[in-house]
């Protein structure tokens, strides 16, 4: 019997990239759709499956790896977004559109839940049943499984919105998130470093002084993530983490939070083990969202 064709979507606030084919390593067809209105994205990818439908033959099951906030319970609601900051989106229902629309099997998580699925299968965490990968871009989120399942509660776990005590001669500094004046995201995240440098994120030099309050403030994130989920290892990945230094600054102040408090980095082989860059690089979420369907078209 032929392997079946999944579908998979890693839906962000900039871009939508759709696939489809035996899994995340047997791509047939694969489109990045630019971040629109809801109507004229959701269009755009639903056109993609039912044109690879007609190419390959019918979808057996759709993986979607979502930005959030994301209703997950199953129930009408399931796979709707929430008070997502993403101006026109708040609302909208994934599992419903592609439900009717292209007629297929949806199954939805969060791009940092498909993203540590992703990681601990087939990446940086391969073999860890409890890890968390956090993603530092437009905004902050992170993914955590433990004992080998994803979390899910009455939300998903939101991290980039826990509070942070602020760096020092940062006190002044005007949170980017509109929900919060103390959170990860509001002072981390790609935005907040644009506005706190004059400057975005992607041209700043390694040597500028914001590059040490963005270290200080992912530093205290791997600390709360340490000692509420105790991972084997925390992966930090997205645009922001593209400037080289960074990470091992990270390693650096995090190992000087804990303070020995916990046996973190003799148990798993350093500090340099512990927090690290996602093996599958920038596909993460959409290896994650393939490994969705692979799992709904299972059961």
């Amino acid at each position: 019997m032929e392997d079946p064709m999944l579908a998979a979507i890693e839906a962000g606030g900039s871009k939508f990239v759709c696939a489809v084919g035996g899994g995340f390593d047997d791509i047939w067809a694969q489109k990045t759709i630019p971040t629109g209105t809801p109507d004229e994205t959701l269009a755009a990818c639903a056109k993609f499956f039912k044109d690879a439908q007609v190419r390959f033959g019918v979808i057996t099951s759709l993986g979607i790896a979502s930005f959030g906030p994301i209703d997950l319970a199953r129930s009408a609601t399931y796979g709707t977004l929430l008070s997502t900051p993403k101006s026109g989106w708040a609302g909208t229902n994934f599992a419903h559109f592609f439900g009717h629309q292209v007629g297929v099997r949806v199954v939805i998580d969060t791009d940092v839940n498909a993203a540590v699925l992703a990681e601990v299968h087939a990446g940086a965490a391969r073999g860890c049943g409890n890890a968390v990968y956090v993603t530092v871009g437009t905004g902050i989120g992170a993914g955590v499984m433990v004992d080998g399942a994803l979390v899910h509660g009455v939300l998903h776990p939101e991290v980039g919105h826990m509070p942070v005590p602020r760096a020092q001669g940062d006190e002044k500094f005007e949170s980017q998130c509109p929900y919060h004046s103390d959170c990860f995201e509001g002072l981390a995240s790609g935005p907040a470093i644009a506005v706190r440098a004059a400057m975005p994120a992607s041209i700043l030099p390694a040597d500028h002084m914001a590059w040490d309050t963005e270290a200080y403030y992912l530093a205290q994130l791997c600390r709360s993530i340490t000692f509420a989920y105790a991972p084997e290892r925390i992966i930090l990945g997205g645009g922001v983490m593209n400037q080289k230094r960074l990470l091992a600054r990270v390693q650096r102040r995090t190992e000087k939070l804990i303070a020995g408090y916990v046996p973190t980095a003799a148990r798993t082989g350093g500090m340099e083990r512990y927090i690290v860059a996602p093996g599958l690089g920038k596909i993460s979420g959409l290896v994650g969202a393939f490994m969705l369907a692979r799992g709904a078209a299972q059961r």
